[in-house]
């Protein structure tokens, strides 16, 4: 599981394209213990990767919605 191992979690996100949840995210970088500077870094990233991944997940819910939606209508029209 890559929840805690960011080597782990890079590899699969190169593999299957699959983004990490932005809690297990954070957990990763708090394991780390990294130095003040780095951690102010490395929050700023993590505050915009919290945001696009937001953005994201609403965007695939309403094509997925959307999908759902049209494919119960083609069916009510067979």
């Amino acid at each position: 599981m890559y929840h805690y191992d960011p080597s782990t979690a890079l590899e699969e996100l190169t593999e299957d394209a699959t983004l990490p949840n932005p809690v297990h995210i954070r957990d990763m970088i708090l394991r780390k213990h990294p130095s003040t500077d780095k951690a102010l870094e490395l929050n700023r990233l993590f505050v915009e990767y919290q945001k696009c991944f937001g953005e994201t997940q609403k965007l695939g819910k309403e094509i997925l919605r959307q999908l759902v939606e049209s494919l119960s209508l083609n069916r009510n029209s067979i």
